[in-house]
């Protein structure tokens, strides 16, 4: 992680170890250890430090994706969403989704050439956040959704197993082996991309040591509101008790909410986002902080 940049509020300097330089960093009024790759102690000058990329630089961190770091803010703009309450949960959730959609294409629009910086970030705040994960089940990208695609490929490079969905007929729950960006292609209309080879079964999610899901919005208990067809709702209870389930969305789309739930509706876990990645548990966004 490279050091923040000054001014900070006071460093301490502690010594040394494979991982860099120990130093705790009042942010807010709350103390944050973290490692720097700078080979000498700094104490820095006192000022405020409050822009969320910093902040996200030290409350983020690379732990495993069992137990991530628990930034200590939350985004300071959040969609307007209608008051649902007078609507059963069906309903309210159709009305939340068309203003998530109008609202990610308005404001969180993709660039048609390359990789934006939102992409890089996200894809840099995953790659903290899935740790030593050795197989990682993921999505592919679309139109404005958070994007996955470099990840992928980032992934890859390392020999990270990425399992990606693969959809069939009725709902149907499969996984397919990620082989490059090359090897993705519509294999029918209006199906994100999926790779090519032999479908594997719904089970093959117990490979995963983590998994990387779509939402539109996810609340601070956890709550995701996904695009409608179930899909993963029917897959996420078929993984391992102890993999991590990471929703990514935009820093806007982390609402207060409750959002409306139905009884087949599955908690995640933890949230990326381009600023940061946490677990939800424990949280100042979980507490309202």
């Amino acid at each position: 992680m490279p050091c923040p940049p000054p001014p900070l509020d006071r460093g301490i300097g502690e010594p040394a170890d494979d991982r860099g330089q120990l130093r705790i960093l009042r942010i807010m009024g709350a103390d944050w250890r973290y490692y720097c790759p700078c080979p000498a102690p700094a104490v820095c000058e006192e000022d405020s430090m409050t822009d969320s990329a910093t902040i996200a630089a030290i409350t983020t961190t690379s732990a495993p994706a069992s137990r991530a770091s628990t930034p200590s803010y939350s985004p300071a703009e959040t969609v307007a969403l209608p008051d649902t309450a007078s609507l059963g949960a069906e309903d309210a959730k159709e009305q939340l989704r068309t203003v998530l959609r109008s609202h990610r294409r308005s404001r969180h629009r993709h660039s048609g050439h390359g990789h934006s910086s939102v992409c890089r970030a996200f894809t840099e705040r995953a790659l903290e956040a899935l740790g030593g994960a050795r197989s990682v089940a993921a999505y592919v990208s679309v139109g404005h959704e958070p994007c996955t695609r470099q990840l992928l490929d980032r992934l890859a490079e390392r020999d990270i197993e990425v399992l990606l969905p693969v959809l069939g007929p009725h709902l149907a729950r499969s996984w397919g082996d990620f082989r490059g960006s090359r090897d993705l292609a519509e294999r029918a209309p209006g199906r994100p991309p999926e790779p090519s080879g032999d479908a594997l079964p719904a089970e093959a999610i117990s490979r995963a040591d983590a998994l990387i899901i779509p939402a539109l919005a996810v609340d601070r208990g956890g709550r995701r509101l996904g695009q409608g067809g179930g899909w993963y709702d029917r897959m996420l209870p078929l993984r391992r008790d102890d993999v991590s389930v990471f929703a990514m969305v935009y820093d806007d789309e982390l609402v207060p909410g409750p959002l409306p739930t139905e009884p087949h509706d599955e908690i995640v876990d933890a949230v990326i986002t381009p600023d940061a990645w946490f677990l939800l548990e424990g949280s100042a966004f979980a507490a309202g902080g």
